[in-house]
């Protein structure tokens, strides 16, 4: 993991346990947060930006797969390590799926739960290239659902991120309004319809309303284009 993205959430309940998870983690280079209770750990993954968050299965409020979940659910994308003194093969298959991204059994070597982190640490660097789109000043995050230029946040109904989405990931190319309306609304073209002038005005205001330059272009008698200049 890069200096930037070294943060990890540890979601433990047993002190001494907890205490040697934070102390070599720390010690190894990472900046460690630590939680004791399920809705601890909800709060802090929610407000946090980690690299990897690792989760005890037994935690005192809320099991550690229903937080797990409950952080999923919110859109956090995070790798999650669970760490668990349940190590049949039926608890590691329900963590799997529940939306972990690895299992490690208690009494374990702290070696391998560093090696563990370093490879998921890794896999989240990637998911936060490939869920971030930008095309000039222009960013989307399309695992928060969110956009901005410069920085600055832009506020988008559901639709109208689709519809920003289908023109960034077409970046320079010119689409019709019937492609827009097949793959942002996935409806055949009707002709008497004005909806995709009204979403791409809305959208436009939006994104281009007082900025240095706009993105989105309309190419007249076919639909639109969003390139940045230059």
């Amino acid at each position: 993991m890069t200096g930037g993205h070294r943060r990890i959430l540890v979601v433990e309940d047993d002190p001494e346990t907890a205490g040697q998870l934070v102390e070599s983690l720390t010690t190894s280079g990472y900046h460690v947060d630590l939680a004791t209770s399920g809705n601890e750990a909800l709060s802090r993954g929610a407000g946090g930006d980690y690299a990897v968050i690792t989760i005890d299965r037994m935690l005192p409020d809320i099991d550690g797969i229903a937080v797990m979940r409950q952080l999923r659910d919110g859109g956090i994308a995070a790798p999650v390590l669970i760490v668990s003194a349940l190590g049949e093969v039926d608890d590691r298959v329900r963590g799997l799926r529940a939306g972990g991204d690895d299992y490690l059994v208690k009494p374990f070597s702290f070696v391998e739960l560093l090696a563990r982190v370093e490879a998921l640490g890794r896999r989240s660097e990637t998911i936060v290239k490939e869920t971030i789109l930008r095309v000039g000043d222009l960013a989307i995050d399309l695992v928060s659902r969110t956009a901005s230029r410069r920085g600055k946040d832009i506020g988008l109904f559901p639709r109208e991120f689709q519809l920003l989405e289908y023109l960034v990931r077409n970046e320079g190319r010119v689409v019709s309004r019937a492609m827009l309306l097949q793959h942002v609304w996935d409806l055949h073209f009707d002709p008497s319809t004005n909806i995709i002038d009204v979403y791409v005005g809305r959208v436009r205001r939006k994104v281009d309303d007082q900025q240095a330059y706009p993105l989105i272009h309309t190419v007249r008698g076919i639909g639109y284009c969003l390139r940045a200049p230059g």
